[in-house]
């Protein structure tokens, strides 16, 4: 018998004061099996760093031609393409084809200078793809936030990223590895 995803219903508040943008998003996400409460919440911080009425979580981990998140048009193009972990190149390069801007989460402490190391020579020539790392002491605690009933604060200021609950708080300060915005031709 095949295990079931768990489900988890999140409010969301949201102040970015870097994109002046705040809103408040009612979400519900799907936990697969083999997925960990780090990995869950890393989805949902990429979620509140990127939130927009017309960004939405895809299939995720059960479906290999489709990102963690992504934001289409209406003519049903690729704005924006979200992964989260350590994708390879192959799967980097099809995103930044496919998407206008790709952004990639790392996380993972010290498996992403390995990874990177690797990677670095092969990305640089996409033109719209960004790759932020998020730093594993502040992931770690991101996921002791996980509950199946959530109500999370998320402020971002100055590129610093607070997020907690009504008990706990965790400070974010993502590292960015490459940044390129410009969009694809």
């Amino acid at each position: 018998m095949a295990l079931k995803a768990t489900i988890f219903k999140v409010t969301l508040n949201i102040a970015d004061m870097d994109r002046h943008y705040y809103a408040d998003h009612q979400l519900t996400l799907a936990r697969h099996p083999s997925e960990t409460d780090e990995r869950l919440m890393v989805r949902l911080l990429a979620f509140a760093l990127n939130a927009s009425d017309s960004l939405a979580f895809t299939k995720g981990l059960s479906t290999d031609d489709e990102p963690e998140l992504w934001q289409k048009s209406l003519t049903d193009d690729i704005e924006l393409w979200i992964e989260v972990g350590l994708p390879d190149e192959s799967r980097l390069r099809k995103a930044c084809g496919r998407a206008d801007q790709v952004i990639c989460y790392t996380y993972g402490g010290r498996a992403v200078p390995l990874w990177w190391e690797k990677m670095e020579g092969k990305v640089t020539r996409f033109n719209n793809l960004t790759i932020v790392d998020l730093p594993q002491e502040a992931t770690t605690l991101l996921g002791k936030l996980a509950d199946r009933n959530m109500t999370l604060q998320v402020n971002v200021q100055d590129g610093e990223i607070a997020i907690g609950n009504e008990t706990d708080r965790i400070t974010i300060t993502p590292e960015t590895l490459l940044e390129r915005k410009q969009k694809r031709q």
